[in-house]
């Protein structure tokens, strides 16, 4: 099939949301356009072997920033899946909805029908959460969605000695951060379902995939052929050829934060200056394509563990293979998990409008590499602010759509990031030298209790920061007469008919958490409109949000 109504470029978390709903009627032909290949294999499907398949060329980008200037110029790692499902295939399957608060932002920015009310009926209609004997409430969760979410059995102690710490340092408890309440501690969800990865390609894709008009080629998305104003078609490389799939409809971008201003760029949509320096044509002068980029960073803060229950005795290859028979073979054990179990989203001070700081803990002290930091039994929490000032961009380094674009994040470039982090780890250290880690918390290996003032905190930061993954906005939405927007509220391209963005790039400001989540929503909300349908109804539901209350002092 070379030509279709819909065309989607990208089947990554979102892409693959819309060709299942943009397919389902049969009435629509939906080609899909991945230059992955598959996700087959136990690195991907297996969720305790989470930390291969986004440092396997195979199956990411290998993208990485430019030097960052208040990072001491290092470059940092930028995972982007390049298999189906996206990054959906090599994330930690970690599963954040986000704040209420941060979807009521779009709307006041501009991005009119997606705040939280607006959202909140599609995050339902894309979950099966199977949750419901655990806590929380299943008026806020979605029950026969495509999309499998659980809970890891938190049989590690040390699982609720993170939760009965943050309660006995004065913050509130949480039975269900995606539902009425965010704020707290509590057990943290993952997409994982019957001991697999559930990504978005075996939420979404391969039930469309069994549809006749849905169509995935493996190939080279180049540039999008724009004639008369309107998108026509993709033009692509596959088996050395260069070729052109027509799109009778629109052609829908998914392609990543990364991928798609790059791609919107090459297709002369962006920054008439920049891309008149690369040689390339201007169709819409859209000067916020690439910029607003956004991300979370976070630190390790680690402990020693003083008993030997961590998961550093699994640490070796005898004991990971006997881990991986038991998971090809019955799907059960320690390789069903992706081993963050505990998380908790708090303020970071009095009067912050609502959490600022997310932490997901884990019962080893090691890294996203898979490099354990100490020889010997340690657990760690991640820790990061939420809201960054700090923007960046994403630029054409060549007219070559063979080459990776420019990345510069900007990271730590605001003070309130520095005073952010130091709150943080300090929030941190609070938190673990509570009375339910006595038994369990030995040294800290990192920072190391020398590391106590703000330059010392700063120097820790500077060195270690890693990205926690979650890149967004470079291609915003908002109102057609900001000037800044690249997408409208209906994720129209501004200034080009035919043509849509429905991925994370199109966020006007970063979510609470995770983004895995939020991008699958931008895709089934995506489908509606591009289907013409109506939305689904408001809701109606308040979340728990009390401005007045106050982390106990100590």
């Amino acid at each position: 099939m070379n030509s279709a109504d819909y065309i989607i470029i990208g089947a990554g978390s979102a892409g693959c949301a819309l060709a299942y709903r943009l397919s389902g009627d049969g009435k629509n032909t939906v080609l899909v356009i991945e230059h992955g290949g598959t996700d087959a294999g136990p690195f991907i499907q297996m969720p305790a072997a989470l930390s291969y398949p986004m440092n396997m060329p195979h199956y990411d980008w290998g993208f990485s920033s430019q030097p960052e200037p208040h990072l001491g110029n290092r470059r940092l790692v930028t995972p982007r899946g390049k298999v189906i499902g996206g990054s959906s295939s090599i994330n930690g399957m970690v599963y954040v909805r986000g704040h209420a608060r941060d979807f009521d932002h779009w709307a006041e920015s501009g991005a009119t029908g997606w705040g939280y009310g607006d959202v909140l009926p599609y995050f339902k209609r894309m979950e099966h959460w199977h949750c419901g004997g655990h806590g929380g409430d299943a008026d806020w969760r979605g029950t026969d969605g495509p999309l499998h979410v659980t809970r890891g059995a938190r049989k590690n102690p040390l699982f609720q000695a993170f939760v009965t710490a943050g309660q006995q340092a004065g913050y509130p408890v949480t039975d269900d951060y995606n539902g009425a309440q965010q704020e707290g501690f509590g057990p943290m969800e993952q997409t994982v379902w019957q001991g697999r990865r559930w990504s978005a390609a075996n939420a979404y894709l391969r039930p469309a995939l069994k549809r006749p008009n849905v169509t995935l080629i493996r190939a080279l998305a180049r540039k999008i052929v724009i004639k008369g104003g309107r998108a026509v078609g993709v033009e692509v490389s596959r088996g050395g050829k260069v070729e052109v799939l027509g799109a009778n409809r629109e052609v829908i971008v998914a392609a990543s934060s990364i991928n798609s201003p790059k791609l919107l760029m090459l297709s002369g949509i962006g920054p008439a200056v920049h891309l008149a320096e690369h040689g390339v044509d201007l169709v819409a002068d859209r000067p916020g394509v690439g910029r607003n980029l956004q991300d979370h960073l976070e630190v390790y803060i680690q402990m020693a563990s003083l008993q030997p229950i961590t998961l550093y005795k699994h640490w070796n290859l005898f004991s990971k293979a006997l881990i991986g028979a038991q998971w090809l073979f019955t799907k059960t054990g320690l390789g069903t998990s992706n081993q963050f179990e505990s998380a908790a989203f708090i303020r970071s001070a009095a009067g912050v409008d609502y959490p600022d700081i997310q932490y997901h803990f884990i019962p080893i002290a090691i890294r996203y590499d898979g490099k354990a930091a100490a020889e010997g039994h340690g657990f760690q929490a991640h820790v990061g602010p939420m809201r960054s000032p700090s923007r960046g961009a994403v630029t054409l380094a060549s007219n070559d759509p063979n080459l990776a674009p420019e990345i510069r994040f900007n990271y730590m470039s605001h003070d309130k990031d520095w005073q952010d982090f130091r709150q943080a780890i300090r929030l941190t250290r609070e938190i673990f030298a509570q009375p339910a880690f006595t038994p369990f918390a030995g040294k800290e290996i990192q920072p190391g209790v020398v590391a106590q003032s703000d330059e010392a905190l700063d120097d820790f930061v500077r060195a270690h920061a890693e990205s926690a993954f979650h890149p967004c906005g470079t291609c915003k939405m908002g109102a057609a007469d900001d000037k800044m927007a690249v997408v409208d509220p209906e994720c129209k391209v501004i200034g080009v008919k035919g043509l849509r963005v429905a991925d994370s790039s199109i966020f006007p400001r970063i979510t609470n958490g995770n983004l895995n989540g939020p991008s699958i929503m931008v895709g089934e909300k995506a489908s509606d409109h591009i289907l013409g349908l109506a939305p689904l109804a408001r809701s109606n539901a308040k979340p728990w949000i009390n401005p007045d209350w106050r982390r106990r002092q100590r």
